[in-house]
């Protein structure tokens, strides 16, 4: 028996109200969407809901990674590889990334249930994460949200059970963005919907349950794509499945997160189901793909994960449609991006265990952790006598802290502060924290995040976060 083990997922704690679009003020209890911050990218986003996903599991375990996105920062360098690292995964688990399409997220799934499937690996995490960017102003901005979902896919204590997938290809312009294109762009609606979305979806249904011999009230829960609301309402009309069936697809509170939305919908599902219950998830992107699955009892076992509903009630509304603008880097600016090489690719590649990976050592000797690595423990002055530790996965205390008004930011000051990691002292920027909130002794956990772009490319690091 094959399918998911552990889910996850990862909701940006910033929130835009709808309303507040053209500076608008915004309306309290309106609807509004999640919107990753000026140090987060789909990447980031990917790391926080593997990290959820694997929270106390070894992730040496895992013998494979399948991003899914269409927001990849890079064009010629692969996502998978730099979150495995982010992730401590082993270096020979193999790393795949798929794009392309908005269905690239049940595509993972359906691409690691084949792995294991087929015994090449025992588990497989798949992770799908997107950042997509509208023009401002547009009809689009008002349904684009971000996000990210994580599934272990195993075959042992399976908390739901792939049955069948059924998927069809379909070549159609409706959504589209082209390489350098900073947003997404979409074709008249009417045919968008009529053409492409609704009868490739429903025909991806209906062809799942025939290939299983099943009807629509086996289902206890349909978790449906949408491009927003009101196509969502339409295609739950056309399949002729009842309302309560119904995953709620939850605009007007998150958005539509691309290649992540039907994953994120299913996490929300898999929070809510019982043993014996049978889900159905469908998403679309040039085509359309179904996938079966059926909730084990092993779902009673399991600890709640950090799933929709826990993201959901962390919440911090932007303020002001401007900041969300300089946040995405739509205003204009006196002087643009660094053009020289920025960070040496040397250094870069000798400090990965330190950058990507956040890992200190412990002395053999005295049991002291230091970060970063060196030859010569600070307090016993033993020489090379170190172990390798994690420091992602621990929790930090403020030593002491500064307000910088200077670091390029959408909201100054940044918090910088120096944070005791079980007696490693780390130089470290702290996010998701206003100013007036941050105290010394305050308990951090760590987030991956984007730190600058010199050079041209996104550069990360690790900060800290007021501790969940």
């Amino acid at each position: 028996m094959t399918g998911i083990t552990h889910y996850a997922a990862y909701i940006p704690p910033t929130r835009l109200p709808v309303g507040a679009r053209g500076n608008a003020p915004p309306q309290p209890g309106g609807p509004e969407k999640a919107v990753a911050w000026n140090d987060e990218d789909a990447i980031t986003l990917a790391v926080a809901a593997g990290r959820n996903c694997l929270r106390g599991i070894d992730p040496q375990q895992v013998d494979g990674l399948v991003f899914a996105s269409t927001t990849h920062p890079f064009q010629e360098k692969q996502a998978a590889a730099l979150i495995a690292r982010a992730l401590d995964l082993r270096r020979d688990a193999h790393s795949t990334d798929l794009g392309g399409s908005l269905r690239a997220g049940t595509t993972a799934l359906r691409t690691a249930w084949d792995a294991v499937e087929a015994g090449s690996s025992r588990t497989v995490l798949v992770i799908a994460s997107d950042c997509r960017m509208a023009a401002p102003g547009s009809a689009l901005e008002a349904n684009l949200g971000d996000g990210a979902a994580a599934f272990l896919i195993g075959n042992q204590n399976v908390i739901a059970r792939i049955e069948e997938t059924h998927a069809i290809s379909d070549e159609i312009v409706d959504v589209w963005r082209r390489t350098g294109d900073p947003f997404s762009h979409s074709w008249e609606d009417r045919f968008v919907i009529q053409e492409g979305y609704a009868p490739r979806t429903q025909e991806a249904v209906e062809g799942l349950l025939a290939k299983l011999g099943r009807s629509r009230s086996d289902y206890a829960r349909y978790v449906l794509y949408a491009p927003d609301k009101r196509s969502h309402t339409g295609l739950t009309r056309a399949l002729g499945v009842q309302a309560d069936q119904v995953q709620d697809p939850l605009f007007g509170r998150l958005g539509n997160t691309g290649a992540a939305f039907a994953p994120m919908q299913l996490v929300a599902a898999l929070e809510e189901a019982a043993g014996g219950d049978r889900i159905l998830v469908a998403s679309y992107g040039d085509g359309a793909e179904a996938i079966s699955l059926e909730v084990t009892e092993q779902t009673r076992k399991t600890d709640p994960p950090r799933g929709i509903s826990w993201h959901l009630a962390r919440r911090r509304p932007v303020p002001s449609y401007q900041h969300y603008l300089e946040s995405r880097g739509l205003t204009p600016h006196e002087w643009p991006g660094s053009d020289g090489p920025g960070l040496s690719a040397t250094v870069h590649f000798r400090e990965r265990d330190d950058d990507i990976s956040f890992r200190g050592q412990a002395c053999r000797k005295c049991d002291s952790i230091q970060f970063p690595a060196q030859r010569v423990c600070e307090t016993c002055f033993a020489r090379d006598e170190f172990d390798p530790i994690r420091l992602a996965d621990r929790v930090g205390r403020v030593v002491t802290y500064t307000l910088d008004f200077f670091f390029p930011t959408p909201d100054p000051p940044t918090v910088v502060s120096v944070v005791d990691i079980d007696g490693a002292r780390v130089h470290i920027q702290v996010a998701d924290c206003p100013p007036e909130d941050i105290e010394i002794g305050m308990e951090l956990e760590f987030s991956f995040r984007r730190i600058h772009e010199a050079g041209g490319r996104p550069n990360y690091f690790w900060k800290g976060v007021p501790l969940a």
